[in-house]
This record gives C-alpha cells, structure tokens and sequence, in this order.
C-alpha cells in the first residue's frame, strides 16, 4: 500500500478492505446496519479514507434495503460483503432464494416494493447473479465527497 501524499489520509484507490458477515432471524437488518457503520468507521481510522456522512447513510440503506429483502424473500442465512476498493464501496448480499429479483419502475401510487428501485438509484452499479446456491446482489457506492460541499 502507497503512504498519501497529504494529512487527509490514503486515498481509497490505494486501499482495499473486505468483512463479511452471516445473518439470520429477524435482528440481521438492524446488525448489518451497524455492520456497515463499524466497517466504514475503520475504513476511515485504520487507513485513513475520508468517509462523508453521504455515503455512509447511503450504504447503510443499501444494506437495510438489500437485507430487507433476503429476509422477506429467502429462507435461511444471508451473508453481507463489504468491501472497499477504488473510490468506493461494494455491498454484497448471498441469500438462499434462486429467483432473481426485478427493479420496477416508479411507480408513486404501488405501495412498497421500491427497494431496488431507491438502491439503483443511489448506486453507481447494481448487478444480480444467480449463484449455484440462491443469488447474490451487488451495489456499488461512491465515496466521493458530499455535492454539497
């Protein structure tokens, strides 16, 4: 790993970090929030990359979201990746059902179903991929400083 230049720390191109942890029961959405918080925060103390509040309110409710769905969809265990690498933050979530899920439109008038739809919209990248067992859905969310600043 490359030392930063400045005081602001490493940047993330530089620096790449990956947990994972498995969730079951009807906590898991509550810890994989937390999950998400604890693993920015360290990504931020032990290596340094600015996190701004932005993008950790977005991945936690990329987390709540896609866990959100194991949990209403797919029996069993759910493991949530994370991982940090160039510029941002992959949110994977492995679940036991098969059948892929599908982001619909808008739709202001539809009551719920618009988890998809909100984590596609915050996302730089949504990707599902049938696995031999269950899928695995990946969101991926810049790091970048908040607009506003």
């Amino acid at each position: 790993m490359k030392q930063a230049a400045d005081d602001e720390g490493r940047a993330l191109s530089e620096v790449s970090m990956v947990r994972t942890a498995a969730f079951e029961g009807t906590e898991a959405i509550a810890r994989a929030r937390d999950h998400a918080g604890l693993f920015l925060r360290d990504l931020q103390a032990e290596h340094g990359v600015p996190v701004p509040e932005r993008a950790l309110n977005i991945v936690q409710l990329v987390v709540s979201e896609l866990v959100t769905n194991t949990r209403k969809y797919a029996p069993g265990p759910s493991l949530l990746t994370l991982e940090a690498h160039d510029g941002a933050v992959s949110v994977t979530v492995w679940d036991t059902e098969p059948h892929l899920p599908v982001v619909r439109g808008a739709d202001p008038v539809r009551v719920g179903q618009h988890g998809l739809e909100i984590v596609r919209a915050v996302c730089r990248s949504l990707e599902v991929h049938r696995e031999p067992v269950g899928k695995r859905v990946t969101a991926t969310i810049d790091l970048a400083p908040d607009p506003a600043n």
